[in-house]
């Protein structure tokens, strides 16, 4: 009941609550003894000194805290943070014991009271900061995130306690007894921190990694030498710089109006009274229920807006109504925001720092650039109202133009908290770019070009006039000329394809020198140009269809087919068609084997005449054994464009060697084949290995229409499909930046995978806490162990189908934000290392806005970064026995997972399945339809 409750309210789970609680008394007992000395060594300065003394004591502090913190810092360098908080504690402690015998013995001096205000102020900001680097060990960011609400809440009551503790008992015993009484307190909180370490280590073991590490790399140099090199840590001093004096702007305006305002002593005290305690009730009402749910929902960013903005907004209402009223409404912003929301959102922007430098950068700040900004703060006081004698209503202008410098910090800030996490990642997977491989600039001038076409590097040269293709560059043509005496019959072969770019005819006669080399590649690349610049097609053909030479005659006649294609009657004066039957026979009836490439050059023949009759042959060669004639037989049928092909095609995508063919053969068919790949998806019928490289083929196609299709086929049941269409559409929007990619339907399809991902999630645990339970009192162990490995099936399917939709997340992510940072959090998120798992999750958390942060961050931080609490969380309120868990499977799942469930419905025999599988009777698929009716068959019978 109270852990429910505390869940619920708080954001803390099991193991959490009791550290949690042990955190929160903590910082209770330091806060308390804040409002127990500072009131009570303000009162005695006030008494003896004067409140004149005042911006002087906030100058002295800024000087004493540099002091302080170069002793300080060597301090913690030296030793580990546990000991330099129990020496603090301690020094502390003697030092108000010290204070108390002062007091008893009357013996309190001008000089003294300096120095127990300075110690005071040290005391306030040494403290806390120990604190809160403690806080930031003990929780990873995803925990600080729920928790530091919760724990920020002992700051707050620890004030409200102090306060009143103060006053009852200064009035019953006196000074000397309420600062003795804070020295002990200050005692209580070693015993307390010795159990928060102990629990720390030894439940988690995270923090001797991180402490070990933190000892071997721990620099020696000066605190603000590290955080003038960290952007992040410059952006962080600097808010809290601007902050502080804020803040002393807007209490002495507040304290200067009301004093003007209400005369009489009495009566400011209780003003002031009331105001203050209603100040820390909100705040603390604003930290249980609220600080936590805000920061989920905004970010750590966003909400360290709302309290300069805040004070901003209330700044623009006192110009334009300068009444005490309007001041209270800003100094309530200000108290309230400051220790509730705005604290625990600067606390996580800490996080992402490396432990290495946290501790001396941080204290640094807290105590060093808090004091220097309240003694600058001091300083602007004493020039604006004792030098200048400006009215205290004008100091709303300055405070404007120094909120608008903080909001221009915190954006600043974003960016650079987002780089510490992202390098916080990467450091932690230990990865390292290679840039060893780095691409090479394409040589595009004429020299360089020329340089490669003359030299002897043959990959080189295919490569230029491949990148040269359709270009006509006069200045280079007598340079492909010269390739044609070139060694290599490919590079012959590339430079005549290069040559059907100029219009002159300058090469045929050295072009038909080649015909009579024995390679079909070139003799048919010789024809075909030859033919191209031929003055007469019937002398072509004439010469060469008949030639004794065998590489001729074949080339010829495909040269015929092609010229052809769309011209009937040239076809039939050639007798095309009988040529080709011819050719045909004589390979059936050959005595000898054939070459490969005549059998090669015949099936494209056959391609490009088009005349159905001739296609088995083309067929026959789908089943050959040898790679050569079936990858022709392949591209012939990307030409040819037939229904029957279809098919064929997609039998060879299972084939890596004949993948990239089928899928080219597969793109000439155009548009159109997209509307088969739609019926062969919807209908079920796509075979397995054949669905990875459906979204492939309309990727091919590279334009919007094909963007459409994949967008469309993300709508798919099956898992596979719906990951290589969002691996495709990640690819076009890649290198394709004309192509439309409309963000709102992208995160429409995020969340439609989160929720298969989730639906998954469900069915997947509730099955596993089945396994092994059931019982059949005939046969028990037969019985139980059928049952439990048709689950376990499909509880197996559920975990590729999850890894699966995790990974199209991710590429649809990549898509609408950074690919590089999706790139790297998914990295992340999949790490063996669970710090590494929280820092991606906490950067995710911090890129993601709305319903895409919301429905996605809270499924990965409970499955991947707390799995342990994903039952409790997700399953139980929703799947209530097999049948609700079964009927949820088969609604929202494709053939695969049907036919399991099926599998497990005929072992289960339980007639209340009968109303599920029966509409499954008319599934399109025909596997599920006849597993449905054959699973009906058996249920009726029982």
């Amino acid at each position: 009941m109270l852990k429910g409750f505390l869940h619920k309210t708080f954001g803390l789970r099991d193991g959490e609550i009791y550290i949690s609680f042990l955190m929160q008394l903590y910082i209770f007992l330091i806060i308390t003894v804040l409002l127990i000395v500072k009131p009570t060594v303000n009162a005695l300065f006030l008494s003896k000194l004067g409140s004149e003394q005042l911006p002087y004591g906030y100058l002295l502090v800024a000087v004493t805290a540099v002091v302080t913190a170069y002793f300080y810092n060597k301090a913690i360098r030296r030793l580990s943070l546990i000991k330099v908080i129990v020496f603090s504690l301690v020094f502390f402690s003697l030092g108000f014991i010290g204070l108390s015998a002062l007091l008893y013995f009357s013996m309190l001096n001008n000089w003294i009271l300096y120095i127990y205000y300075l110690g005071v102020s040290l005391f306030a900001v040494i403290t806390t900061s120990q604190f809160w680097i403690l806080a930031n060990i003990v929780y990873n960011s995803r925990e600080a995130k729920r928790l530091f609400g919760f724990i920020g809440a002992g700051a707050i009551a620890g004030g409200i306690f102090g306060g009143y503790l103060t006053s009852i008992v200064v009035s019953a015993f006196g000074n000397k007894t309420v600062v003795l009484l804070a020295a002990l307190l200050i005692l209580c909180c070693i015993p307390i921190l010795q159990k928060v370490w102990n629990l720390r280590l030894r439940v988690m073991n995270t923090y001797v990694r991180n402490q070990r590490k933190f000892n071997e790399t721990e620099t020696s140099e000066p605190s603000l030498k590290i955080i003038s090199r960290s952007k992040h840590l410059t952006y962080l001093a600097l808010i809290v710089g601007i902050s502080v004096i804020v803040a002393k702007l807007v209490d002495f305006q507040f304290s200067d109006f009301a004093n003007k305002a209400i005369g009489n002593s009495e009566e400011l005290a209780a003003f002031f009274g009331f105001w203050f305690s209603t100040f820390n009730v909100l705040a603390l009402v604003l930290q249980l229920f609220f600080t936590n749910r805000v920061l989920s929902k905004l970010g750590v960013s966003s909400t360290l807006l709302i309290l300069p903005l805040g004070i901003a907004l209330g700044s623009l209402l006192f110009i334009t109504f300068p009444e005490l009223w309007v001041l209270v409404l800003i100094k309530g912003i200000d108290g309230s925001f400051k220790q509730s929301l705005n604290k625990a959102a600067f606390e996580l922007s800490v996080m992402p720092i490396p432990l290495n430098i946290k501790n001396q950068a941080k204290s640094y700040i807290d105590v060093v650039v808090d004091s220097i900004a309240t003694g600058l703060s001091g300083f602007i006081l004493i020039f604006l109202v004792k030098k200048l004698n400006v009215a205290t209503t004008y100091i709303t202008v300055i405070i404007l133009l120094f909120v608008l410098i903080w909001i221009l910090l915190i954006y600043k800030l974003r960016e650079a908290y987002y780089n510490s996490f992202r390098k916080n990642i990467e450091n932690t997977l230990y990865k390292e770019e290679d840039t060893s491989n780095a691409k090479q600039k394409i040589e595009t001038t004429v020299a360089a070009a020329r340089r490669i076409l003359n030299g002897n590097d043959e990959k080189a040269i295919l490569n230029l006039l491949q990148k040269l293709n359709t270009y006509k560059l006069r200045s280079l043509k007598n340079d492909v000329v010269q390739l044609l005496n070139h060694a290599s019959n490919e590079v012959k072969v590339a430079a005549i394809e290069e040559l059907h770019a100029y219009a002159d005819a300058t090469a045929v006669e050295k072009v038909k020198t080649l015909i009579h080399q024995k390679d079909d590649k070139l003799v048919y690349a010789a024809l075909d140009y030859i033919l191209f610049h031929s003055t007469s097609e019937t002398e072509f053909f004439e010469t060469y269809l008949n030639h004794s030479n065998d590489y001729i005659a074949n080339a010829a006649l495909l040269c015929l087919a092609k010229e052809t294609s769309n011209n009937k009657d040239v076809a039939s004066k050639f007798e095309l068609n009988n040529r080709i039957t011819e050719k045909i026979n004589d390979l059936k009836g050959a005595e000898v084997d054939i070459r490969q490439e005549s059998i090669a050059e015949l099936l494209i023949t056959i391609a490009h005449a088009r005349m159905p009759e001739h296609y088995f042959f083309v067929e026959k060669y789908f089943e050959s054994n040898q790679n050569y004639l079936k990858t022709h037989a392949i591209k012939a049928a990307g030409i040819i464009k037939s229904i029957q092909f279809i098919q064929p095609l997609f039998d060879c995508l299972e084939d890596k060697k004949y993948r990239k063919k089928a899928i080219n053969a597969l793109k000439n068919y155009g548009t159109e084949i997209t509307n088969t790949i739609i019926y062969l998806e919807e209908s079920e019928k796509l075979k397995a290995k054949d669905k990875r490289f459906v979204p492939r083929i309309i990727e091919s196609f590279e334009t919007q229409n094909a963007v459409n299709i994949l967008m469309r086929l993300m709508k798919s049941r099956d898992f596979i499909i719906r990951y290589e269409a969002a691996r495709s559409l990640l690819k076009l929007h890649t290198r394709k930046g004309n192509l439309t990619f409309h963000v709102r339907v992208v995160k429409s399809l995020i969340l439609k995978e989160t929720k298969h991902y989730r639906h998954a999630l469900k069915a997947k645990l509730f099955l596993s806490q089945l396994i092994g339970a059931t019982v059949n009192a005939e046969n028990e162990h037969v019985h139980l162990s059928e049952i439990d490995k048709a689950r376990q099936e499909i509880v197996n399917v559920l975990d590729e189908q999850m890894d699966t939709s995790l990974r199209t997340i991710f590429k649809l992510l990549a898509i609408i934000y950074n690919a590089d940072d999706i790139k790297i959090t998914y990295s992340g998120l999949l790490s063996d290392v669970k710090n590494a798992r929280v820092n991606a999750l906490e950067f995710l958390d911090n890129l993601l806005k709305g319903q895409l942060k919301f429905q996605l961050i809270t499924l990965l931080e409970m499955n991947i970064v707390d799995a342990e609490s994903v039952h409790k969380s997700i399953t139980k309120p929703v799947i209530e026995d097999e049948k609700d868990c079964l009927t949820l499977l088969v609604k929202t799942r494709g053939k695969r997972i049907k036919l399991l469930v099926l599998s497990l419905i005929n072992l289960l025999k339980d007639r209340r399945y009968v109303a599920l599988v029966k509409p499954l009777k008319k599934h399109k698929n025909i596997e599920v339809k006849y597993a449905a009716k054959q699973t009906l068959e058996k249920l009726y019978r029982r």
